[in-house]
């Protein structure tokens, strides 16, 4: 019995054709990576939108709690008397017919001279005086 050797069918295989297999391994493992990773949809991108999903829902849940407050204040502003008066009185200096008298104090008026001006700054407006209040 004669044996006899021909090219690249040794037993273990020749280090190009195990170049081969492994360039093949790290592609199918590239190609897996990025099925999983990669793209527009991937997971990391699927974590980000769930973290938008539940910070959006919490400022939907804040808005209609704000909302129901809102609507509960109008109504009561419809129908509850004792806060229409306090609005009346504390907005608008509203008074109980003959029964009550509003006293208002407002501060002495201060010569110019003896007013503080700030200082001004070439880079600033120059301030505007507010017209006198009145009586």
């Amino acid at each position: 019995m004669v044996l006899r050797r021909t090219r690249g069918t040794r037993r273990g295989g020749s280090s190009r054709s195990l170049a081969i297999r492994a360039s093949l391994v790290v592609g199918a493992v590239t190609v897996g990576v990025f099925a999983v990773q990669g793209g527009e949809w991937g997971t990391f991108d699927l974590f980000r939108q769930q973290k938008r999903l539940a910070r959006l829902r919490h400022d939907i849940d804040s808005l209609r709690h704000e909302n129901d407050s809102l609507a509960r204040y109008r109504k009561a502003l419809e129908t509850d008397l004792v806060l229409q008066e306090k609005i009346a009185r504390e907005e608008f200096g509203m008074v109980r017919g003959e029964r009550e008298l509003l006293y208002r104090f407002t501060e002495p008026d201060v010569p110019a001279s003896a007013q503080r001006r700030p200082r001004e700054r070439p880079w600033q407006a120059p301030a505007r005086r507010a017209p006198p209040p009145r009586s």
